[in-house]
């Protein structure tokens, strides 16, 4: 079901599934068709019933559109006609030709179905008119075109293959006579005749090619194939639709027609007539991908109407139509099958390697037969036909075995062929979909024994036996079958034994399913290397989670089956003997293996006995419900690894449980889910990359449900297995269950289904007994090949055959045979009562050189060789491939079946006996003396390497829960357990065993392996010992290096790299170069620097008054405003000044860089420059393809590997005067403001030529190419001093700025910030300070003066006032043209002067706020303060002086007065006064003390928020020392004044006044420049993707006016710009890097609206950042590919917005690649 987007909305759809996904080809919305849906879930607009009170429309009004339209249709279909050429001479170009000439009218024929219900009907009249189409369409006698355009039309017809029937009947029977000619064996299938002929289409010339097969089949009707008559307009419509490949306009016409109900029911009746024709087109046509999806499109919205499909499925034959063109469509590709022999083969198979089968040109119609079987009656109707599900079976033998592997012995493949894809996918999609489709309808009653018995015989008449190195993983007919089987037991209760046929057949059948297993393991023991990586893509595929639940599954189940019935030695022996082991498995220690490898010997054992496990322990469909085989996907998968919600959804098999849509009375994922998985909530790494939300088992999951078993058998990468087994390791030792190194757990399996309780006979058999003995023996002997992984599995089915016992024991007991030559191994089948049971000797068949082969003379004592020929008679013999024959003919003998029918299966079992054994096997016999019991207590002492492990009552100590989870010695101890509490005798026995104290005896005849095991030994300990020491080593000096490395980052030497940090005493800073790792100071002649990353930033432009971030808009009355930013803010101000005051001193009013301005960061480490510059040089020569672009100067630390462009010379260590030059003084004041005017005055020195002073304007050169020329000019005259200047102090000002931002907007916290870090202002203001030293500042024009001293005021062209200046700026400027280094006396004493300055402009700014009452009230009232001692530090007596002075010019007060009014409905108060003039003084003491952290290494203390300004006035020196409580000091008390206060005041005042020129308003402006501005904000998201996504992806770009293909919105300030859109380039440059060029000086943060993810620009550079919406279950949803509703994660947005202010992009993420101007 699917709605439109609109319907969507306007329904509700609350706590409902769904995914959104936009269609790439139009689609028909299902909302208001009650059949596809229920009524409530109708959207507004569909769910008022419409139809019952509608007048009907006048006759009259629709007569004009019954006259034209016929006339209107009949134009277009000649049209059509006309322009069809056949596709041999034509080319795809014709017809588009055609389609374009016509798109006006058929657009027309659209607009038409979209005016409502009554044209729709006159359209479904006019197009379903036999009459009309008679009269019309073949044109009356005298109209020459109509007859010719006619004639066309049945050329068409005719060259379409679409012939009479008579025709087609002569014509094949022809074929088939040729076909008997040609002595082709026919056959009979089911009473119906086939006839296969096979012809070389070379004219026999290709030998070596395969051969293409062609099948000549009665089975079929003709008619459905070959005959088409069309009737009326909608049939010759459909029919051209269909020549011309399904145009989308005629689709979408086609569709719009469906709301009324006669069209839909012809319309499906025309689209079944046109099936045929359909497919014939289909493989015809080059573009089958696209034509497939319209196909599709028009089917679903035909087919997924039960009641429709079922009416066309009575009166059409739509499932015999279907089955047949299916069937015609697969015979033109099929090829002889080469299973076993080619000659005697009479089977057929499709070619993998035909366009048809790679293509998936068969989707579309497989998908309608599935989407048909979906409806209950239909499927019953299709299960109820014989013949029909004959045919059917047909079609699936021709995907039985097809893409045959043959194994490469000698040399590699030469060409790796990808066919196996086709293969997989043609299975599943072709075979397996249908068949799960019709088993979900035989839960309900249906006859299922004659489908059972149909696949059967098919099977009967398919079968090969697969030679040895050959194999196919296509054999979807005994898939049907074990599919058919298993539902018939689980759902209907049928008998399992009235189902299967005789034991020969099932012999038959189990052959191929256990060549795969057999195969599965020889390609993971790279048997099959040589035939490329494609044979491993398979072995992958078949256990892949889309695949296993229709491939390995029934396999193992068939297979189950298979072993439930079959003699139980018989299926063991085939077992080993398809693994090909059956010569390993001697007590000799030496062997000959005809057919492997010893390498690969033992992973074939692991294979062998892991597929026993497995065969023997696996119940999904031996029992197990689906709630529990839903559970047991689930935890194996978790298991594995932690897993998110979609990859969990597309790991677990869709069958037996849909997840799509809950099966009644089961359990749903989601509480499956809940009840075995914790959520873990996204996080983050510290490097950056972001987790998505995880699901991960319950601690109880692991301790019971923890299944290794099926991990095993669910694990596409062996990988899983290993991983799993670690996570279980993990948590046995977080929760001190185990610390060692655990071995899988054994698993209680749930109860075997009645019908199958034959299968445990496999675990009481006397072969699988004489194996298990056998490897017990060899891995304590230390045999080569034997594995811990054997051992497991021994013990694994050991205990599986303690916990499965045969409760029948009595009747299964056969009276024993003697000849039987390996009943003498043991007395009986049963497993508890073998594992007592004592073998003394064995004859083994050993080469001459085993040490076991007698080296001493024969016996000479007439009793010694008595005895010896007893132990010769006594010995056992066990031959595996002597037993399966043996066993193979008694089952031939006793079944009715003539014994010739075995001949060929026969051979097969003498197939691995070695032709012509060497001769030099000798037989030689062994003493063992041991039992299974003994073996297992003695490999517990060889595993716990303690001589008596195990002590005679060890049984009665033992806790059995302690037994559950531990390594081999635990499942040892734990079998023995088990055994003992079954039996007493065995309770005795292993009292008995361990009872004797004495150290094992080795037997006698193998000393040297005994010593070789030894010698084994003692090397793995000396292993063990020097792996030790080399570890030890490795961990000290990885100690001593992150002490070194610590160092680095430790506080002191970091003190030490600030060149002003806390006092040095020694003369000289020393710096490590990381390149060459010396260490020295840095000189003129060889300086040394700091990594640094300079980049442009618009951060502190973007930040606004308010602490709220601005919403993104998402309505067309929503809008973000840039105006009221720091950036604009500032930009307004200074374009103000230079309006009316002189340039040169307008550029040093205020500072720029708020907008495009240079962050400097470093990662703290140092390099030679000379060492830096050969570092670059060995990058440009290298070849490999790096993320940044060394001739921008990039490159990465070669310490941390951190992002770098530039190094910043240190300043080489301080002279003499070190000691002194910050001690605190005792001058007045006016003293040191007279020296700091003299040091003002001082020439800058030129500094003298070096390499320090060239790298200095290196590095200043860098700073500048940083950013962009536009935000370097704002003078009038570009390029002039004054912008260089205004420029590099402005430099400062942003990077204090910026720490300031970072350290969170105050200097609350104190020194510790990740920020300082980072920071390296000192070296920076030293390479700024050498360079403004060159631009004196004119003595005359020096703000200094006018700061300190009472002046004459020049009537020249007028500078700034002094109280429009910005402090903060003043404060730098003064600092880096002073002489450095500079005394910290003098800077105190520049604050202060300042502080004095700021003070008053507070005072000016508050006093514009107040009303007029107000303003004349604290006048007065402060007036009356002047004359009082300290009135210069009262801010009442100088706000009245202030207010006074401001009011002889009476525009500056009149212009709010009346907003004023409005405004301050609350009274000033004193406090308020007072918090407001700390408020507007704090951002100015704030960086006054940064700066002065940096230069003099004062420590800054934290203090608490209200106490800020006094701890900041004590650290600056404006104050002695902090009253107490902290938060009652006075802004005013920190004042000090070097002249009259008051004049002072006068004269600043006075510039104001002077101002004739400027409006009132534009002087309030500039006087009321509040410096507070809140942290820099991403605009705040909306909660639901999904309101960005409606409301932006159909939006027009502003700047071309269309919408974008993609789309995307700027999150700095809400623009929507086109990604990548070639419309609106500019220059060559894309939307999105123009923008993030003017939005954020070369920093874009997009929101990509069709993907959900952002990416970020930075300079020529781009990356993937990730998405910050997130589904229900924390996960991304990146191209909205699965569709789910998104929400806003706020840890993640909060993590991007903190990555754009702190400027860490470029170290964080680590994905980065050029963009070439293109985004």
């Amino acid at each position: 079901m699917s709605l439109c987007a609109e319907c969507f909305n306007n329904g509700d759809h609350t706590g409902h599934d769904f995914n959104m996904f936009r269609s790439q080809a139009g689609g028909a919305c299902d909302c208001g068709d009650s059949n596809v849906m229920r009524e409530s879930g109708f959207c507004r607009r569909h769910r008022l019933r419409t139809g019952e009170n509608i007048p009907l429309i006048p006759r009259d009004l629709l007569l004009m559109s019954e006259m034209v339209l016929p006339r209107f249709i009949l134009c277009i279909i000649q049209y059509l006609r006309d322009g069809y050429v056949e596709s041999d001479t034509s080319t795809e170009r014709d017809l588009q030709k055609v389609l374009q000439q016509l798109e006006p009218q058929i657009s027309f024929l659209e607009e038409l179905t979209k005016m409502g219900g009554a044209m729709r009907t006159v359209l479904t009249k006019i197009l379903t008119n036999q009459q009309a189409f008679k009269e019309l369409s073949m044109g009356q006698d005298e109209n020459l075109y109509a007859k010719k355009n006619y004639d066309k039309y049945l050329s068409a017809l005719k060259n379409s293959g679409l012939v009479s029937v008579e025709e087609k009947g002569q014509s094949a029977a022809a074929d088939v006579g040729v076909g008997a000619e040609g002595g082709a064996g026919a056959m009979v299938l089911l009473g119906k005749m086939t006839c296969f002929f096979f012809e070389d289409q070379d004219g026999g010339q290709s030998v070596g090619q395969r051969k293409r097969v062609k099948l000549s089949s009665s089975t079929k009707d003709p008619c459905i194939i070959e005959s088409l008559k069309h009737k009326c307009f909608l049939e010759e419509l459909l029919f051209w639709t269909i020549k011309y490949e399904f145009p989308q306009k005629m689709v979408t016409f086609l569709l719009n027609m469906l709301p009324d109900q006669d069209y839909k029911i012809t319309f499906t009746k025309t689209f079944v007539q046109h099936y045929a024709f359909i497919m014939k087109t289909l493989m015809k046509s080059h573009e089958s991908d696209t034509m497939s999806n319209r196909i599709v499109h028009i089917s679903v919205q035909l087919f997924s109407n039960e009641e429709l499909a079922r009416h066309v499925t009575e009166e059409c034959q739509l499932l015999d139509i279907m089955v047949t063109v299916l069937l015609y469509m697969m015979e033109s590709c099929l090829i002889k099958s080469e299973l076993q022999d080619e000659e005697n083969n009479r089977h057929v198979v499709v070619n993998c390697s035909e366009a048809l089968l790679k293509n998936n040109t068969y989707w579309p119609l497989v998908s309608d037969f599935i989407n048909i079987l979906s409806h209950q009656s239909v499927a019953k109707k299709f299960l109820e036909d014989h013949s029909l599900l004959m045919l059917w079976m047909s079609f699936v033998s021709f995907f039985q075995g097809m893409n045959l592997n043959k194994r490469e012995l000698n040399e590699h493949v030469e060409f790796e062929s990808q066919t196996y894809y086709a293969a997989f996918a043609a299975e599943l999609e072709a075979c397996a979909q249908p068949m799960w489709g019709l088993l979900t309808h035989c839960k309900v009653k249906v006859s299922l024994t004659h489908r059972i018995n149909g696949t059967c015989n098919t099977l009967k008449l398919w079968f090969d036996t697969p030679a040895p190195n050959q194999v196919t993983f296509h054999l979807p007919l005994h898939r049907y079958y074990a599919m058919f089987l298993s539902k018939a037991v689980k759902c209907q209760g049928l008998d399992l034994d009235s189902l299967l046929p005789d034991q020969e057949m099932l012999m038959k059948i189990m052959v191929h399913p256990l060549q795969i297993q057999a195969c599965l393991s020889e390609i993971h023991s790279n048997m099959w290397v040589r035939n490329g990586l494609q044979i491993k893509g398979q072995a992958m595929t078949y256990v892949q989670s889309h695949f296993c639940n229709s491939m390995i599954d029934p396999d193992i189940y068939l297979l189950q089956v298979c072993a439930s019935r079959l003699d139980p030695d018989y299926f063991i022996s085939s077992v080993f003997e398809r693994f090909k082991v059956v010569d390993l498995l001697t007590m000799a220690s030496q062997h000959q293996n005809a057919v492997l490898d010893s390498e690969q010997e033992r992973p074939m054992l692991e294979g062998a006995l892991t597929f026993l496990v497995i065969l023997t322990s696996l119940r999904i469909h031996l029992g197990m419900t689906d709630d529990e085989i839903l559970r047991a996907e689930m935890v194996s998968q978790l298991c594995m690894n932690d897993r998110t919600h979609s990859a969990l959804l597309d790991l677990i098999p869709e069958n037996p449980n849909p997840k799509s849509g809950i099966v009644p009375g089961s359990c749903s994922f989601e509480d499956m889910l809940s009840a075995v998985a914790d959520f873990k909530a996204p996080v983050f790494e510290p490097g950056g990359s972001m987790q998505q939300g995880m699901y991960t088992p319950k601690a109880e999951v692991w301790e019971k449900e923890f299944d290794p078993i099926m991990v095993v058998l669910r694990t596409v990468y062996r990988r899983d297995v290993q991983s799993a087994m670690d996570r279980y390791a993990a948590f046995l030792k977080q929760f001190g269950i185990h610390t060692g190194n655990p071995w899988p757990p054994y698993k209680e399996r749930t109860p075997l289904h009645p019908c199958y309780k034959g299968l445990i006979r496999l675990l009481h058999c006397k072969t699988l007994h004489i194996v298990i003995f056998t490897l017990l023996y060899k891995i304590w002997m230390d045999h080569q090949n034997m594995s811990e992984h054997v051992l497991c599995m021994v013990l694994y089915l050991i205990e599986l055959g303690l916990d499965n016992q045969i409760q029948d024991n009595k009747e299964d007991e056969e009276p024993c045979i003697e000849e039987h030559c390996h009943d003498s191994w043991f007395p009986g089948t049963n497993l508890l009562s073998n594992l007592h049971h004592v073998i003394n000797f064995v004859r083994v068949r050993v080469p001459e050189t085993a040490p076991e082969v007698k080296r001493e003379a024969p016996p000479s004592t007439s009793t010694e060789a008595s005895s010896y020929g007893q132990n010769l008679r006594e010995a056992q013999v066990f031959s595996l491939v002597a037993e399966r024959r043996r066993k193979f003919q008694e089952i031939i003998n006793r079944s009715t079946t003539e014994a010739t029918q075995a001949v060929r299966p026969k051979s097969s079992s003498t197939r691995w006996v070695p032709p012509g054994t060497p001769p030099q096997l000798v037989t030689e016999i062994l003493e063992i003396r041991e039992s299974m019991l003994s073996l297992l207590i003695k490999l517990h002492q060889k595993m716990s390497s303690k001589q008596n492990s195990l002590s005679a009552s060890w049984l009665e100590d033992i806790e059995s829960n302690r037994l559950a989870h531990g390594d081999g010695i635990t499942a040892i101890e734990r079998i023995l357990t088990k055994a003992a509490t079954r039996s007493c005798q065995i309770k005795r026995s292993i009292q008995d065993i361990c009872g004797k104290v004495c150290p094992p005896v080795p037997p006698k005849k193998n000393s040297p392996t005994d010593k070789k095991a030894m010698d084994k030994e003692e090397r793995r300990q000396r292993a063990r010992e020097r792996q030790q020491k080399l570890l030890a080593e490795f961990a000290s000096r990885q100690k001593s290096f992150m002490e070194t490395a610590m160092d680095v980052e430790s506080p002191d030497t970091e003190a030490a790299m600030d060149l002003g940090a806390s006092e040095v005493m020694e003369s000289e800073i020393l710096y490590d170069c990381v390149i060459c790792g010396q260490s020295g100071p840095s000189t003129e002649d060889r300086p040394t620097g700091l990594v640094v990353l300079l980049q442009a930033s618009s951060v502190l432009g973007h930040r606004c008054k308010s602490t709220e971030p601005k919403n993104l808009p998402t309505s067309d009355e929503e809008h973000v405003y840039p105006a009221d930013t720091c950036g604009a803010a500032n930009d307004v101000r200074l374009t103000l000044m230079q309006q009316f005051f002189k340039d040169s001193s307008c550029l040093q009013s205020v500072s720029i860089g708020w907008d495009g301005g240079v962050y400097v960061q470093t990662c703290g480490h140092t390099l030679h420059i000379d060492c830096h510059k050969s570092y670059m040089e060995s990058l440009r020569n290298d070849q490999v393809l790096q993320g940044f672009s060394v001739d921008k100067g990039e490159f990465t630390c070669p310490l941390c590997r951190q992002f770098a462009n530039s190094v910043l010379p240190c300043r080489p260590g301080r002279g003499t005067e070190a000691g002194t030059w910050h001690t605190p003084t005792n001058k007045k004041t006016s003293v040191l403001v007279k020296e700091v005017e003299e040091l003002q005055e001082k020439p800058g020195l030129f500094p003298t030529e070096s390499n320090l002073s060239k790298e200095m304007a290196l590095v200043i050169k860098d700073i500048k190419n940083t950013t962009q020329k536009k935000y370097m000019d704002y003078g009038r005259n570009p390029g002039s001093p004054d912008n260089d200047f205004l420029f590099m102090y402005s430099v400062a000002r942003t990077n204090l700025e910026l720490e300031l931002v970072h350290r969170g907007g105050n200097l609350c916290s104190g020194g510790a910030s990740a920020a300082a870090k980072r920071s390296c202002l000192n070296q920076l203001f030293h390479v700024l300070a050498m360079h403004m030293r060159l631009y004196s500042i004119d003595s005359a024009y020096n703000p200094w003066t006018k700061l300190t001293q009472i002046v004459q005021i020049k009537e020249a062209e007028p500078e700034v006032p002094m109280l429009f200046r910005d402090v903060p700026s003043l404060l730098i400027i003064f600092v880096l043209t002073m002489p450095q280094p500079l005394r910290k006396e003098h800077f105190t004493c520049v604050v202060k002067m300042l502080y004095n300055l700021q003070f008053t402009q507070a005072l000016a700014a508050l006093s514009t706020k107040f009303s007029s009452e107000e303003r004349q009230a604290w006048s007065t009232s402060g007036a009356l303060k002047k004359s009082a001692a300290n009135s210069d530090k009262s801010f009442e007596a100088l706000l009245s002086h202030v207010i006074s002075e401001l009011s002889k010019d009476k525009s500056v007060y009149k212009v709010n007065s009346e907003e004023a009014t409005m405004v301050s409905s609350s009274v000033w108060s004193p406090q308020s006064i007072e918090f407001s003039l700390q408020q507007f003084c704090l951002p100015f003491l704030r960086l006054s003390c940064l700066l002065q952290h940096h230069l003099y290494g004062d420590n800054l203390t934290g203090c608490l928020e209200e106490e800020e300004f006094a701890s900041l006035a004590v650290c600056l020196g404006l104050l002695p020392s902090a009253p107490q409580p902290a938060n009652t000091v006075q802004s005013a008390s920190c004042l000090e004044w070097p002249v009259n206060t008051f004049d002072l005041v006068t004269q600043w005042g006075a510039e104001v006044k002077g101002l004739s020129q400027i409006h009132a308003d534009e002087s309030l402006t500039l006087l009321v420049h509040d410096p507070q501005w809140a942290a820099p904000r991403l605009l705040q998201l909306p909660d639901n993707y999904n309101i960005i996504f409606q409301y932006y992806h159909r939006k027009a770009c502003s700047a071309c006016k269309k919408v974008p293909k993609d789309p995307a919105l700027c999150l700095v300030c809400g623009a929507f710009v086109c990604l990548k859109g070639v419309c609106c380039k500019q220059q060559g440059i894309c939307e999105c890097v123009l923008h993030s060029q003017h939005c954020g000086a070369a920093t874009g943060i997009f929101l990509l609206i069709n993907a959900s993810v952002i990416i970020i620009i930075r300079g020529h550079r781009f990356c993937l950042w990730g998405s910050v919406y997130l589904d229900a279950h924390g996960e991304e949803d990146r191209d909205l590919r699965r569709g789910k509703p998104l929400y806003l994660c706020e840890e993640r947005y909060r993590v991007l917005e903190q990555q754009w202010v702190s400027h860490t992009f470029d170290h964080i993420n680590k994905r980065w690649g050029p963009h070439y101007n293109g985004l």
